[in-house]
């Protein structure tokens, strides 16, 4: 799926005319001047989800009527060659198929219009000597991503058979995506499963929102590390891997990642704190200047040599820290 959060992307409506009745909406859509896109990139984007027609997602053999309003969503074309830059890793795993490295947070997965240099695929192209023409040309080999302010772990593909290996391993729920998260309040219940779609937002494009348009199943499972006053620490598994998945069912609940900014975690739910919590949420706030997200942990097979991978990465110090201005004063 193209990644919905990008800010760059356009929308373009076109209302179908009259005479196009009966036609297929790709064709129909590969004609327009307001578009000027090929039919290829058409069903690119239909497959993606990034049309819509009078609201709805459809399939690119979709015949119209007449009279309908199109919605097209286009992502920049990505870059046509990445530069390799000297940007630190902490590589925790690396082998000729694959490698696994821990993000810190603050780094960028892979170029966009953006941000088209200094990322994590930018320090990969440097430090193995390239990456395969696998995924999508401005993320190559990357098998699965973390948001810019989340940290942790992340498994990149050095061939596209290791790559297609992953990402199938991913889609059948065969690779364990631990996290650690802060969130705001108190959940009903130590362990849960959250099963809500998700898809763009209709009221902010460049974020997601559980909706039932457009959305795609999603499901999140969690159970209670620890307990603070105004806090929960979380652990949480992936069960699917949506874009801001953890972040919009968080913030759905009613309990948003601490220090998110766009679901609600840092100002907005911080309103509602008053009394001897208001200087402790103050304090915390100033302590960790992002979401308090951290992907700690990774269990797969390794789709070539058939070896058990586990392997665990550490919170930031940013995020220790907040823990321990929790444990000192949030009691």
């Amino acid at each position: 799926m193209v990644d919905p959060d990008r800010t760059d992307t356009v929308e373009v409506t076109v209302v179908a005319d009259d005479g196009a009745a009966g036609e297929r909406l790709d064709k129909y859509l590969s004609t327009s001047p307001d578009l000027k896109l090929s039919r290829n990139r058409i069903q690119k984007l239909l497959a993606d989800g990034m049309i819509l027609v009078d609201g709805e997602a459809v399939a690119s053999k979709f015949r119209l009527k007449g009279g309908e309003t199109v919605t097209v969503g286009i992502p920049p074309e990505p870059p046509s060659h990445i530069e390799g830059e000297a940007i630190p890793l902490d590589i925790v795993y690396e082998d000729r198929h694959l490698v696994v490295v821990n993000k810190p947070p603050g780094l960028v997965t892979h170029p966009a219009v953006g941000n088209p240099a200094g990322t994590l695929v930018n320090a990969l192209v440097h430090h193995l000597g390239g990456l395969p023409d696998c995924g999508e040309s401005d993320r190559p080999g990357i098998v699965h991503r973390l948001d810019k302010n989340t940290s942790g772990l992340l498994i990149i593909a050095r061939t596209e058979e290791t790559h297609g290996l992953l990402q199938q391993a991913i889609q059948e729920r065969r690779v364990k995506r631990q996290y650690l998260a802060l969130i705001c309040g108190h959940l009903a219940e130590e362990s849960g499963r959250i099963d809500l779609p998700i898809g763009r937002s209709l009221r902010h494009r460049t974020r997601m929102a559980v909706t039932n348009q457009n959305s795609r199943e999603s499901v999140t499972d969690y159970t209670l590390k620890d307990r603070y006053r105004s806090y929960d620490l979380v652990e949480i598994v992936l069960q699917t891997g949506r874009t801001h998945q953890i972040r919009v069912h968080f913030s759905h609940l009613g309990h948003p990642v601490f220090g998110d900014p766009e679901y609600g975690g840092r100002e907005k739910w911080h309103r509602g704190i008053f009394g001897p919590e208001r200087p402790l949420a103050q304090k915390l706030l100033g302590v960790l200047q992002r979401q308090a997200l951290h992907a700690g942990r990774l269990v797969f097979v390794h789709p070539i040599t058939g070896e058990a991978l586990d392997f665990a990465a550490e919170p930031p110090a940013d995020f220790q820290e907040l823990l321990v201005v929790l444990d000192a004063e949030g009691r």
